[in-house]
């Protein structure tokens, strides 16, 4: 019996753009755990009246890609909700980010592979 010479589960089946895309995928997922449990623990300091997370640790987080859960931690935690300066530099940045989505997934910027 010969065998092919290349069997299809040696070869490289999976594109290189979805090995990239499950990076992505998971510096996401910590990212936005990251930003979460920064929230949960600034509250807790707030509480406790002890040092805090800097607002721009936690602006920068949102900006790296964890504002989603920036806004799900003002929300589950009621923290920074009364800071106007931080909600609209927040919500820039996910305007920004959402504004970035969308020119993605129109076309805007060419394909890189």
């Amino acid at each position: 019996m010969k065998f092919p010479r290349d069997f299809s589960f040696a070869r490289e089946t999976v594109p290189v753009y979805a090995k990239t895309m499950w990076i992505a995928v998971v510096y996401l997922w910590a990212i936005n755990v990251l930003t979460l449990l920064a929230f949960a623990w600034d509250k807790a300091r707030a509480r406790r009246r002890k040092g805090r997370v800097p607002e721009r640790r936690l602006l920068w987080l949102a900006a790296l890609g964890g504002s989603p859960c920036a806004l799900l931690g003002r929300w589950i935690f009621r923290h920074k909700t009364r800071k106007r300066g931080f909600s609209i530099r927040l919500f820039v940045i996910l305007g920004v980010q959402m504004s970035l989505i969308y020119a993605q997934l129109a076309g805007v910027f060419p394909d890189p592979l």
